[in-house]
């Protein structure tokens, strides 16, 4: 025996781990790391297939059902987390190194935690992957929103920008493709909790643990005494009846993205010429003021030389050209010098210019500015990046973080801006075209382009400043911008400092991009469109509502646990209870 009976009245001491209990800790804890980095995989810059995502969700579903308790799944769920978001999140330690860098990715697995919890709890009711992906999209909107404005880099949806489940994203938007992804997933789960336990119930719970039930006695003593085999029969029954629904939600997931896909986007009501400016960074060598003059002229040079290109006809003269966040971190407002060089490059252009410019507000604070800036006129219109990064851009509590760490001197003071983010370019035909804008960490918000383009946006502007983080990050921002552009609908222009910049066409496909770390110009005819897609009408309506069924679910499946543990109870005290005369007290 592994422990006794509780007396009445008496307090039952903690029982140590068997070496069984310690090896099965053991084994799920690394399959449970597996599975995050398996889900890892899965996205930029990685890559290795959309499918691995699902996967991913499966076995942590699976690992997280099973738990014996509800602390064991919230360890799996956190281990999940951890093992997806160090590899994904290693560019933050770039510049803030290794503290920071791990410090961010342990509470954001906290959430992983939770929605293991959560799995657990709702796999007690019918129906039981529907209420999982729920609770998924749930806790995804949670760490998206907290703690100080939310954090939701590696949403499942943003590893979808290759999926034949991309078109989705244009009708259920960001969040609903991330809840087809978990669903994906949590059927996968259910299959495989049914074929380790094939006599199992799934939803029933056992004992209010969450774990799929055996078979109740009859079941078992019908199974056993049945020399056809009826109990064999009705489990053979149960899991192929899984396995055909799981075949058939996978089936019909993907078809309906590939119909919508081949449905195809609202033909373009016109079209526009744009350039992105790829102007580079110098690496090594400069003290601080001589860099930002350095970026700032890099961008400059390069725009007079598409100039050149086009006075000689070997490229379309453009619309609209744009540089990217940071390309003026010397305030134009401020700096005659930097105005001038950024007016020269827009009158040899002869075009409105788009950029990103750190702009001194004079009270000890800054703003993210995107300037519009006409040739003669200076700057013409402005936003203020509303979202801003903590920790990064600005510092919250800032008294008591800086009292903790001197790494919390290396945060900015920027203040967010309070107008939407759409801007517009009046251009040489007489048209006005107007651009939303989403400043490098705000893609990754729904809400910062939702809002400007149901305003009537035109053309999507993530000017991007990725020079300080390298590769991975500017990948995984590509990527969500791939997500965006479907899910607006609309072109999205992607200029980076030192790359990777793209233009993006509305079905989701990269039409032009640099590499990494050398100056380069992208110019490219693109569509523009008035029409919107139905994620853009329905907005945060739809996540509200599987917010809401996610909650549901958990408080659901809270109060059907609790009638198993009471159900369960008078049974649990019999046994204890029972008369134990004619029977020798002793050790079984």
């Amino acid at each position: 025996m592994t422990g006794t009976a509780a007396v009445p009245g008496t307090r039952s001491l903690p029982t140590l781990p068997t070496r069984s209990g310690l090896i099965r800790l053991a084994v799920t804890s690394a399959l449970a790391i597996l599975a995050g980095l398996v889900l890892y995989l899965s996205f930029p810059p990685v890559a290795l297939g959309w499918w691995l995502a699902p996967i991913a969700i499966a076995a942590i579903v699976a690992l997280a059902v099973r738990a014996p308790r509800g602390r064991g799944a919230f360890g799996l769920g956190f281990l999940f987390g951890m093992a997806f978001l160090l590899p994904l999140l290693s560019w933050v330690g770039i510049p803030v190194g290794t503290v920071p860098w791990v410090a961010l990715c342990a509470i954001e697995a906290l959430f992983f935690g939770l929605f293991a919890v959560g799995a657990r709890i709702v796999a007690r009711l019918p129906l039981a992957a529907l209420w999982i992906a729920a609770a998924f999209t749930s806790v995804e909107w949670l760490r998206s929103s907290f703690p100080f404005g939310g954090f939701p880099w590696g949403r499942l949806a943003f590893g979808q920008a290759d999926s034949p489940l991309l078109p989705l994203v244009s009708l259920i938007g960001a969040p609903g493709l991330t809840f087809a992804v978990a669903l994906l997933g949590a059927v996968l789960g259910v299959l495989v909790v049914r074929l380790v336990n094939p006599g199992s119930r799934w939803g029933a719970g056992s004992r209010g643990t969450g774990l799929p039930a055996e078979p109740d006695d009859a079941t078992a003593v019908a199974g056993a005494d049945d020399p056809a085999g009826g109990g064999d029969v009705r489990r053979g029954r149960w899991v192929r009846g899984t396995a055909i629904g799981v075949l058939a939600v996978w089936v019909g997931v993907v078809v309906a993205a590939v119909g919508v896909g081949a449905v195809g986007r609202p033909a373009a009501d016109d079209s526009v010429t744009i350039a992105a400016i790829q102007g580079n960074v110098p690496r090594l060598g400069l003290d601080f003021n001589a860099q930002r003059q350095a970026v700032l002229d890099n961008h400059a040079r390069a725009t007079v030389g598409l100039a050149a290109e086009v006075a000689a006809g070997s490229v379309a003269r453009p619309d609209i050209v744009f540089w990217p966040e940071n390309a003026s971190d010397i305030d134009p407002y401020r700096s005659a010098s930097a105005a001038e060089a950024i007016d020269r490059a827009a009158a040899t252009i002869d075009t409105p210019l788009l950029l990103g410019a750190v702009v001194n507000n004079g009270d000890g604070t800054g703003s993210n500015a995107t300037l519009v800036w006409d040739a003669g006129s200076g700057p013409v219109e402005r936003y203020d990046k509303r979202i801003l990064q903590p920790f990064g851009e600005y510092l919250p509590w800032r008294s008591f973080f800086e009292a903790l760490t001197p790494l919390a001197g290396m945060a900015g003071s920027f203040v967010p801006g309070d107008t939407l983010g759409l801007v517009h370019a009046d251009i040489a035909d007489g048209r006005s075209v107007p651009i939303a804008v989403a400043t490098c960490y705000e893609v990754a918000f729904d809400r910062a382009l939702t809002e400007p383009v149901r305003e009537g946006a035109q053309l999507i502007y993530v000017p991007a400043n990725t020079a300080t983080f390298g590769v991975a990050m500017s990948e995984q921002q590509i990527a969500m911008s791939q997500v965006r552009a479907v899910e607006f609908g609309r072109t999205v222009v992607v200029p980076a400092t030192a790359g990777r910049s793209a233009i993006i066409d509305p079905d989701g496909s990269i039409i032009a991009e640099s590499d990494y770390f050398t100056t380069a110009t992208l110019v490219e005819s693109v569509p523009l469109a008035t029409r919107t897609t139905l994620a853009t009408h329905v907005g945060i309506a739809g996540e509200v509502v599987l917010i809401a069924a996610g909650v549901v679910a958990v408080a659901a499946g809270l109060v059907v646990g609790g009638r198993q543990r009471r159900s369960a109870a008078p049974r649990e005290t019999a046994v204890v209870d029972r008369p134990t005369a004619g029977r020798e007290e002793g050790p079984e």
